[in-house]
């Protein structure tokens, strides 16, 4: 297993928050997040209307399957709390699959143990996610007031599921994931 550098910040930060170079805390974003979670109106997964995708299920199946929480994050975009996943600072070897349909997205080997509260990898399996533009989301803007900035999505390829966003982070672009759109499997030993 590739050396990789613990990289910490004396204050947490969302991720939303470093992404767009704001000020908000994780608080704030987590109440957008949730306030937009309960608008039925608002579906930021636009991808998901133009594309056939090879695991497919009406919206009742996904509601039957997730938690409210994996709903909103992996169906309507949403970004989970830092550090509500214990999956943020797993360390064992092994994959991880895409909790929508269970295809092998990760491998824990390019993991990046970053003290963020997300999931961070350099890269996923050989074509398993998709990107897309998500946003430009305004409650987000930027240090400079700028809310017209849009970010990388990064999706399951077979589902469609939202994992989280490819973005730069300390001077490396990464896979800013989701641990509740995800499962762990460790190798065995």
């Amino acid at each position: 297993m590739p050396e990789t550098k613990a990289i910490s910040h004396t204050l947490p930060l969302s991720r939303r928050a470093f992404v767009a170079s704001s000020a908000l805390s994780a608080l704030a974003i987590g109440a957008a997040t949730q306030a937009r979670a309960s608008d039925p109106h608002h579906r930021r997964l636009t991808h998901t209307d133009d594309f056939d995708y090879a695991v497919t299920r009406s919206d009742e199946e996904w509601r039957a399957m997730l938690t409210q929480d994996e709903y909103d994050i992996m169906r309507r975009g949403n970004t989970e709390f830092p550090k509500s996943s214990p999956l943020w600072n797993e360390q064992r070897n092994g994959l991880y699959h895409c909790k929508g349909c269970d295809l092998e997205a990760y491998d824990a080997r390019w993991k990046v143990p970053l003290d963020k509260g997300w999931v961070f990898f350099t890269h996923s399996q050989t074509n398993a996610v998709l990107t897309g533009i998500d946003g430009p989301v305004a409650e987000y803007g930027n240090a400079m007031g700028d809310s017209t900035i849009a970010h990388v999505e990064v999706h399951c390829r077979r589902c469609g599921s939202h994992l989280g966003h490819l973005l730069p982070v300390d001077g490396h672009q990464v896979h800013c994931i989701n641990g509740a759109a995800l499962t762990f499997e460790a190798a065995a030993a």
